[in-house]
């Protein structure tokens, strides 16, 4: 588990390993916040689709006061559309491009050699400097994909109904800390149907909610400054309608259903910036503190087709998932009554 937690950190965060020009990124204010905002999107809408798999793999719920344990990991495939993004000048008031292709790469994309100008007035003369994206790292991740990974624990209450705790073990390390959490609940409806719930179809409904914090001190990526980290929220919610076909081997199963979501990206702390001025030609330096806020909504129509096989207590499943970033998921899970 923690091993798959690293994983996740890693892929998250690993855009400012490679941010050598980030610095010069927040120097374009507001310009800064639509140009990131572009440049995170797959990773940031990824993870809300990622977060909001995984939670049922059948739509039988469980006796009174039985349960089951269940590790699950989710990749969420990032689009090619959201692989790239254009580079308009005219939605920008002090950024142009240089030189090379207004189509660049997002995160999740590959290399970047575009260079984009900054040219911002100052008195009587004008901040200039230049860089490059940084370059994308999704041909370093599985499928091109957001992963996520959690632990979950069902419980079976009164009235065929099953109440599901979810949650990422925190994992702490000179760099980063990560924080997860959700609550689920899965209502069988056969109940309603007479002499039908004596079949193995099984129909349910089901919803749930997941919050997950990141946060990740960026203070030794090479940015000169103090108390500098980056904050990832992710609050997210689905609502589906499950149908699945429970054998003593096998259960097939399916679902119907929208995932939806909000997520933050928040640059915090002083960073120090050098440009030249185009008049004197001289090198300044300038403060600034907490530049980028970022806000993202999601949300899609799913589709979702699955099996599970059940060897005794001991169950295996995967499924795959049709949405705006379709998702795999697969785990494992100990179940009993």
């Amino acid at each position: 588990m923690k091993k798959a937690t690293l994983i996740f950190l890693i892929s998250l965060l690993s855009f400012s390993a490679k941010s050598q020009d980030l610095d010069l990124l927040i120097l374009a204010n507001s310009d800064a916040n639509l140009l990131m905002k572009n440049y995170m999107s797959p990773i940031m809408e990824g993870m809300v689709y990622s977060l909001n798999n995984g939670w049922f793999h059948t739509a039988k719920t469980h006796k009174k006061a039985g349960f089951d344990v269940t590790f699950n990991v989710n990749l969420a495939i990032v689009p090619s559309s959201s692989q790239t993004f254009v580079f308009n000048e005219a939605d920008y008031q002090y950024l142009t491009l240089e030189s090379g292709s207004s189509t660049m790469n997002t995160v999740m994309g590959s290399n970047n050699s575009s260079v984009i100008g900054i040219r911002i007035p100052e008195a009587n003369d004008y901040k200039v400097a230049s860089f490059t994206l940084p370059d994308g790292i999704g041909d370093d991740i599985t499928l091109n994909s957001v992963p996520s990974a959690m632990l979950q624990a069902s419980v079976g209450l009164p009235f065929s109904t099953d109440i599901s705790v979810r949650f990422l073990p925190k994992v702490k390390t000179n760099d980063t800390e990560s924080n997860l959490i959700g609550i689920g609940i899965k209502h069988n409806l056969m109940q309603y149907f007479g002499p039908l719930d004596k079949l193995p179809l099984n129909i349910a409904l089901f919803g749930g909610f997941t919050t997950m914090d990141a946060t990740y001190n960026i203070q030794n990526s090479g940015l000169t400054g103090t108390n500098q980290e980056a904050l990832f929220t992710f609050n997210t919610y689905t609502v589906q309608a499950i149908a699945s076909l429970d054998f003593p081997i096998v259960s097939v199963y399916s679902a119907i259903g929208f995932d939806a979501g909000t997520s933050t990206l928040k640059l915090k702390g002083t960073y120090e910036l050098q440009y030249t001025l185009a008049g004197s030609n001289t090198t300044v330096t300038e403060s600034v503190t907490d530049p980028i806020s970022l806000d993202y909504d999601t949300s899609s129509f799913t589709t979702s087709i699955g099996a599970r096989f059940n060897l005794g207590f001991f169950k295996i499943y995967g499924d795959y998932t049709i949405k705006k970033y379709n998702t795999l998921s697969a785990g494992f899970a100990f179940s009993f009554r």
